[in-house]
């Protein structure tokens, strides 16, 4: 052949069927565009010298995995459609003389070109748009924005890289597929209708039941940490089960639609229940990705939503106080009143203004969860895997005194008596054990609990205890430790204030307030005087710290959800050319025996209604059955609010079945017009 025949026919293929390859550039270039972005804003000078930098060069390259990761399985997908579409051609070809290795030079210069296009307009792309998303995360973490415009060299080496062994993987899959194929099957691949699979039945049950498997994990599962753990298994489930379903439990739906009579014998249901139920096995695949990339959408925009707009509480959790001291004492004897005068002096030395204060002592005791109180097995303490996760709980003691001043109550005790309040669930007993020892009679159930504030992530349950003095705190715990015979509880003295100063002063008074604090447990030579912890925490430092993560985790996720968001409709758009190509001949042939263009867009109406929303539908339902285990998961973050992450979860699906409404719509439009183009030509 003449040179340069192989690349004009590679032009002339890719400019005929532009109809395809724009989506599919298009998508490439998205995908390097948000690669860029993220790699960019990791390898960032500017984080190196703000807040919070080093959490967010670590959570932003975790982005750019998932999108190198989902970049190479979505463009593997879009590329078999493409080659798929194009089967019929490259058999023409063959049949005209070409030999398979003519077919595969020709392919080679349509990758060429499309991955030239693809990386050169999607690092233009990334470049452009990098600094309005570099404003934009710095926006969300309320940093001081610079409008300085810079390329992130690293971050164009590795979009190079990493695109440029996509693209290869792509070409030779490519070459591999038209050289193994033979010329009749090309020509033919494309008008080959899919057979029902069998055993439609037997594997719609097995979905369905892997499908209330994980939803029943994800309903039962109370703490926190075991739904971490459970999460990525009950994730694989569904995913299994949405495919099973959609691919074999299409093909069922379809048939029972068939057996309506009054429903099947319309034309506008006739003509698509009968097209679809000849390649559900293909269509029922299409759904299920868009179906799973409409849920991971939904549940990675409304976690990290929730988790933004919740900070505040949040941070008021762990920080009830401007500023907050904790101080554990490990000797019992020196746990009384003069002790915490002495810790009240130390503070006042700062020269802080209080406008507001609280202080109490706290005993704490970790123990085993039991039918009637807790007892003390050190093999189920020290047990950390899975199975003890639930069993372990926080008895957090407090002297009446103490909370009737913070609540502003009048309750009395007798010894031996207590007022219980459980976070977790009810408790209906009379009587609370701690060990063996001591039995405690429960006077009241109390409703409420003041905010204490825990400066670490809790993974067991809590119960609080209010007893009858600070003896009797002091008492409980040491008993404890002696039962146990290990130091399983703790006396903690807690002192909140807020004050007047901006935030950057608390910052640096929180830090002034550690260093005194400390002066006051060792030496000059720097020995522990006595055997004392302490910890002193600062709200608008938390909030610095709550600020990068949760803003980063909502940028990120984001971006994430665009690129979700993106692949599901292209997978639509792909699924209404593919479907309008195969069904065009079908419906000249009915509008041959009288159907109108009426009755060709009513049909079209029919398919988007009785499958095309099935995906949302089913998104919707895994999102329900998802939000308690997301909302566990999320404790771990802190979030304690579960109406905000409801709020925030319905109005995500809301605004999202709007848009899915939408691009239906607009396919649905090429869909009708490919069907009906030979009506007019």
């Amino acid at each position: 052949m003449k040179k340069g025949v192989y690349l004009k026919l590679a032009v002339d293929g890719i400019r005929k069927n532009r109809r395809l390859y724009l989506p599919y550039m298009l998508t490439g270039a998205v995908m390097m565009m948000m690669f860029y972005i993220l790699a960019f804003l990791a390898t960032s000078p500017v984080l190196s010298h703000m807040r919070g930098g080093t959490t967010l060069k670590t959570i932003l390259p975790l982005g750019t995995n998932v999108i190198a990761v989902f970049s190479l399985l979505f463009l593997f997908y879009s590329q078999s459609f493409l080659i798929r579409q194009r089967n019929k051609e490259f058999g023409l070809y063959h049949v005209l003389g070409m030999d398979k290795w003519n077919i595969c030079r020709i392919l080679f210069w349509e990758n060429l070109l499309v991955a030239a296009c693809s990386m050169i307009s999607g690092i233009a792309l990334g470049i452009a748009f990098s600094k309005m998303a570099e404003v934009s995360l710095f926006r969300i973490l309320q940093e001081e924005i610079n409008y300085n415009l810079s390329v992130g060299v690293g971050a164009l080496i590795e979009t190079i890289r990493i695109f440029g062994l996509i693209y290869l993987l792509l070409f030779v899959y490519a070459q591999v597929r038209v050289y193994c194929a033979n010329a009749l099957a090309l020509l033919l691949s494309v008008n080959t209708g899919e057979r029902p699979p069998k055993g439609n039945w037997f594997f719609a049950l097995v979905g369905a039941i892997v499908l209330g498997w994980a939803y029943y994990l994800a309903v039962t599962i109370q703490h926190p940490l075991q739904a971490l753990l459970t999460f990525f298994i009950a994730v694989i489930m569904v995913i299994i089960a949405t495919y099973l379903l959609f691919i074999t439990g299409s093909v069922v739906f379809c048939r029972m639609l068939q057996k309506n009579k009054k429903y099947y014998y319309k034309p506008n249901h006739f003509v698509s229940v009968s097209s679809m139920v000849y390649r559900m096995k293909r269509n029922g695949a299409g759904l299920a990705s868009i179906c799973i990339l409409s849920t991971m959408v939904l549940v990675t925009l409304s976690s990290t939503a929730s988790l933004y707009l919740g900070m505040e509480d949040s941070i008021n959790d762990v920080c009830p106080y401007d500023i907050n001291v904790e101080i554990t004492s490990y000797e019992p004897t020196v746990f009384r009143e003069d002790t915490f005068a002495a810790y009240r002096r130390v503070i006042a030395n700062t020269g802080v203004a209080e406008t507001a204060h609280r202080e109490y002592p706290m005993g704490e005791i970790l123990g085993v969860v039991g039918d009637s109180g807790i007892f003390f097995d050190m093999n189920v303490l020290h047990d950390f895997s899975p199975n003890a996760y639930g069993k372990h709980i926080n008895v957090r003691l407090l002297p009446l005194a103490d909370y009737n001043r913070i609540m502003n109550a009048d309750e009395r005790l007798e010894a031996g008596e207590c007022l219980l309040f459980s976070k977790e669930k009810p408790y209906l007993d009379d009587t609370f054990a701690i060990g063996n020892g001591r039995m405690l009679q429960v006077k009241k159930i109390l409703p409420s609990f003041f905010a204490e504030g825990r400066s670490t992530i809790e993974l067991e349950g809590s119960i609080y205890l209010v007893v009858q003095d600070l003896d009797t705190v002091r008492d409980l715990v040491v008993s404890a430790n002696e039962e146990a015979g290990n130091s399983i509880g703790n006396l903690i003295w807690k002192y909140g204030f807020d004050t007047d100063m901006p935030e950057k002063e608390q910052i640096a008074f929180s830090r002034k307030l550690r260093d005194s604090v400390r002066t006051f447990f060792y030496d000059a030579d720097d020995n522990l005087i006595t055997n004392y912890s302490y910890g002193i925490n600062s709200k608008a430092a938390n909030r610095e710290d709550f600020l990068n993560v949760y803003g980063s985790l909502l940028f990120v996720g984001v971006v994430l959800s665009s690129v979700f968001i993106f692949a599901a409709v292209l997978i639509i758009y792909y699924k209404q050319i593919s479907e309008g190509y195969e069904d065009q001949s079908r419906f000249e042939i009915m509008q041959k025996v009288g159907m109108t263009g009426k009755d060709i867009r009513k049909s079209i109406n029919s398919q988007i209604l009785t499958v095309f929303f099935l995906p949302l539908a089913f998104a919707g339902l895994h999102l329900a059955f998802a939000f308690p285990l997301v909302f566990r998961i999320l404790q771990l973050m802190k979030l304690q609010n579960m109406a905000l992450l409801a709020m925030v979860t319905f109005c995500c699906f809301l605004v999202f079945g709007v848009f899915y409404a939408v691009v239906y719509k607009l396919t649905a439009g090429v869909y009708y017009r490919i069907v009906s183009s030979m009506q007019k030509a």
